[in-house]
């Protein structure tokens, strides 16, 4: 099967240069979805003024020369309204009913992605801030993986530093035993803001915790084994997380600032030796061509504090090294806060400079909007704290639970369902919006069964299955062929082709929005043609394997792009 606007692109293009000659051959047909035809081509509006022609004559050029399995239509003052026929609409989902890939390419040559996502900080406990770059990021990675893409993830923990010191002298006042069962608990705030208080009231202790950062530093042996402790413990919470998120992080893909710590210090000298760095106010910056700060003075990207400390820039430039020339990276995504932008943007020129982010690989920032409560603000408790995602994750479950009430399930089974559709509808709202966007939780408006959400779509999966069962037929044995004879069954076909071009679109652009988008625009053309189309009562035999094959065929769609998206649908809702 090919892709709709890749064949009409094609076709036009050829159109153009057998009309206007082979130097047009490579012009953009403009192809749209329209609502007038299946697409339309505006590409003589741009054309007509470099051909001095009027737009409406030189569309009737290309329509002319137009060889389509279809129709074309010239309106207005240029358009091309351009109609596939039924039966190459049937035809093209009939080869995608035997494809194990449904019409999604490989990516050829296949890229070495890395992405870094998730990225808590081992100081504190996840939070609802955590949520959209946990599970934007593990949809990128299943997209760019079933794009057959070799995907490295990295979870850059913030597991190292000064504030260390005082982490580890507060475990030791409290025993050991008693800091594991606290961080295991996801109670990291409260660990950290007791530390803290000593470490502001108590000079014994501030004099203990800043002499523990010195061995830290120095990677002292008993040093080293309390901050496994305190790692190992605060590691198994966030485990806890994405477990119940359905993620697929693991211990394997933790790659945090402490992995770093012996590239520092040579990070430094190397830029410093080759010029690319130099010393401003007694601290080690580069600067990067283009940023500016106050009165137009060249903005730092500091390297070494004036203190000899490092910090985030230099974890960031031996991150980049890393990548670069270790993990080979062709591409390198950092699921990361719109906040941040200024960082990265410098990150990216300053590590240009130095040669570690060489022209031929890519790096990304997947810019992170906030989550905000139905007030407009950041989503926090009427305390004003940040809500734990634990908690969110449970009481969106709880929440499901209530949803499904009066269905007939044993517990066991109920529980199972509330899980998938508690995350589904948690990790959809937060999928479904651009990124880089705000967006208000609201859990009422997630769980809907209608409208644009994960359960809409979970329940779609559930109301295709709960056809073949009551007809009696295996799923993975309709293959119809397929025949269209009504305007839905046209309409639903027509949509299941674009699986694949949408699913490259989200690899090429980081935007896993648009395969929400296309997801629901698919529930709901089943949902038009399940009301219109009868399949297991249908006419005739023929007419119901037709409808059979095209309700397997949006069944296997559907549950494809909710597992790219980090979705799983139950059998039964």
């Amino acid at each position: 099967m090919t892709d709709p606007q890749l064949v009409l692109a094609e076709r036009v293009q050829q159109a153009l240069a057998t009309a206007f000659g082979q130097e047009y051959a490579a012009e953009d047909p403009l192809i749209r979805p329209s609502q007038f035809a299946d697409y339309q081509a505006n590409v003589a509006m741009s054309l007509a003024k470099r051909l001095r022609r009027a737009p409406r004559d030189v569309a009737q050029e290309i329509a002319a020369n137009l060889d389509l399995p279809g129709t074309v239509e010239v309106s207005g003052p240029g358009f091309l309204n351009l109609r596939f026929h039924d039966a190459w609409i049937a035809a093209e989902a009939g080869a995608m009913l035997t494809d194990d890939r449904l019409g999604v390419a490989r990516e050829l040559p296949s890229k070495t992605v890395v992405v870094d996502y998730s990225a808590p900080n081992a100081a504190k406990e996840m939070h609802v801030g955590h949520l959209r770059t946990t599970v934007v990021g593990d949809a990128l990675v299943r997209v760019q993986e079933h794009l057959g893409n070799r995907v490295v993830r990295q979870n850059h923990l913030g597991d190292w530093g000064t504030p260390f010191g005082m982490l580890i002298e507060h475990l030791l006042d409290i025993g050991e035993e008693a800091a594991v069962a606290q961080l295991e608990a996801g109670n990291g705030n409260d660990y950290y803001q007791a530390a803290r208080a000593k470490f502001d009231a108590d000079p014994k202790f501030n004099r203990r915790a800043r002499a523990r950062v010195v061995t830290l530093q120095a990677e002292d042996p008993e040093t080293m084994r309390l901050w496994r402790i305190f790692m190992d413990a605060t590691v198994r919470y966030f485990n806890k997380v994405y477990t119940q998120l359905g993620v697929t992080l693991t211990d394997d893909d933790i790659a945090g600032e402490s992995m770093y710590n012996h590239a520092l210090a040579q990070v430094c000298d190397e830029l410093q030796e080759r010029g690319i760095a130099e010393i401003s106010d007694g601290a080690l910056c580069v600067f990067p061509p283009g940023f500016t700060g106050r009165e137009g003075a060249p903005l730092p990207f500091m390297i070494r504090k004036s203190d000899g400390g490092y910090g985030y820039a230099t974890t960031d430039m031996a991150t980049m090294r890393y990548r670069v020339q270790d993990l080979k990276a062709d591409r390198i995504l950092y699921v990361i806060g719109v906040t941040q932008s200024l960082h990265l943007q410098m990150l990216f020129a300053s590590a240009k400079m130095a040669g570690w982010l060489p022209d031929h690989v890519s790096a990304e920032h997947v810019q992170i909007g906030s989550v905000l409560g139905s007030d407009g603000k950041m989503f926090k408790t009427r305390a004003g704290k940040s809500i734990k995602l634990l908690e969110l994750l449970d009481e969106a479950e709880t929440r499901a639970a209530a949803v499904l009430a009066d269905r007939d399930y044993d517990d066991a089974t109920r529980a199972e369902i509330a899980h998938a559709v508690g995350m589904g509808a948690v990790k959809y709202a937060d999928l479904s919006v651009s990124h880089d966007s705000e967006y208000v939780f609201d859990f009422d408006r997630m769980l809907a069964l209608t409208g644009n959400t994960g359960p809409y779509l979970q329940y779609a999966t559930a109301r295709i299955r709960s056809i073949f069962r009551r007809g009696g037929y295996d799923p993975a044995a309709s293959y119809g062929p397929i025949v269209i004879t009504h305007p839905a069954e046209r309409a639903l076909a027509l949509a299941l082709l674009g699986f694949g071009p949408v699913v490259a679109e989200v690899g090429a652009r980081n935007e896993p929005h648009r395969l929400c988008a296309y997801l629901f625009d698919l529930a709901s053309a089943f949902t038009t043609f399940f009301e219109n189309c009868p399949v297991l009562k249908a006419d005739s035999e023929e007419e119901r394997q037709s409808r059979l094959a095209l309700s397997q065929l949006t069944l296997r769609v559907l549950l494809q792009g909710l597992d790219l998206l980090g979705i799983t649908a139950p059998e039964r809702m």
